[in-house]
C-alpha cells in the first residue's frame, strides 16, 4: 500500500466517498496544497473519481489557522455561530488561474474564462465544521484577483463533514512539515530567500489522482 501513497501527502482524512488530503508539493511558492475529492466505487477503475478541487492556502493564512485553533479562539467562534443558527463560514479562501496563465501553461478553458477556486470552513450540524471546495468558471478583476462567475452550480463540488480534531490535525501537520521545510530550505541557501520563483500549478479537471487510494 505504500507504493500507493502520494509521495507528497503530508495527511489525509476519508469521509463517505470523498477525502481531503494536504500536500507538500506548493511550498515553494509560499502555498499549502489542499486537493478534496469525490469519488464513486461502483464506478469502473480509472474512471471513479466525480469532483476534484485543488486549493492552495497561502502559508500565512495557515499559521493563522493554526493559532486560531491552539488558542480556542477557532472553537469559541464555531460555538458562537452555531447558538445564533449563523451558517457564514468561518474563513474563506479565493483564487484560481487566471486565464492568460492557465494559455500559457497549455491548459485554456474552452470558455476562455479564467478558473475560480473556493474553499470554505462552515459552521456544521452533524459535525463542527463543513469543508466546502468548489471550481469553475471565473474573471480576473482589476486588482488580479480571481472572481468566481459560477453562482450556485461550480463545475466541481466537494463537501467534507468534519470535528474539531481532525481539522486541528491537518493544520498541525501541514505547519509542522511546512516549518521542516523552511528551516531545510534556509540551511541549503542561507543567504537567499527560500522561495523560488515558481510558477502556481494549474492542475485542474475530471483526471483521477494517479495515486489516490479510493
Amino acid at each position: 500500500m505504500d507504493k500507493e501513497r502520494n509521495a507528497h501527502q503530508i495527511v489525509r482524512k476519508d469521509a463517505k466517498g470523498c477525502f481531503v488530503e494536504s500536500l507538500n508539493d506548493a511550498f515553494s511558492i509560499g502555498k499549502c496544497h489542499l486537493t478534496f475529492a469525490t469519488y464513486d466505487l461502483n464506478r469502473p477503475a480509472g474512471q471513479r473519481q466525480t469532483n476534484l478541487v485543488q486549493i492552495y492556502l497561502d502559508c500565512g493564512e495557515l499559521l493563522e489557522l493554526c493559532r486560531k485553533a491552539e488558542s480556542g479562539e477557532l472553537r469559541g467562534l464555531l460555538q458562537i455561530r452555531k447558538q445564533k443558527g449563523d451558517s457564514s463560514p468561518l474563513y474563506q479562501c479565493m483564487g484560481g488561474t487566471s486565464a492568460e496563465k492557465l494559455h500559457r501553461a497549455g491548459k485554456p478553458r474552452p470558455d476562455g474564462k479564467s478558473l475560480s477556486r473556493v474553499f470554505q470552513l462552515v459552521p456544521g450540524s452533524k459535525a463542527d465544521f463543513l469543508l466546502v471546495a468548489d471550481s469553475g468558471p471565473g474573471e480576473t478583476d482589476e486588482k488580479g484577483l480571481i472572481v468566481p462567475r459560477f453562482g450556485k452550480h461550480p463545475e466541481n463540488h466537494v463537501v467534507i463533514s468534519m470535528g474539531m480534531g481532525p481539522f486541528c490535525e491537518i493544520l498541525l501537520l501541514t505547519r509542522a512539515h511546512y516549518l521542516a521545510w523552511l528551516a531545510a530550505s534556509y540551511s541549503r541557501a542561507p543567504q537567499g530567500s527560500p522561495f523560488p520563483q515558481e510558477p502556481e500549478s494549474v492542475s485542474e479537471g475530471p483526471q483521477e489522482l494517479a495515486n489516490a487510494m479510493f
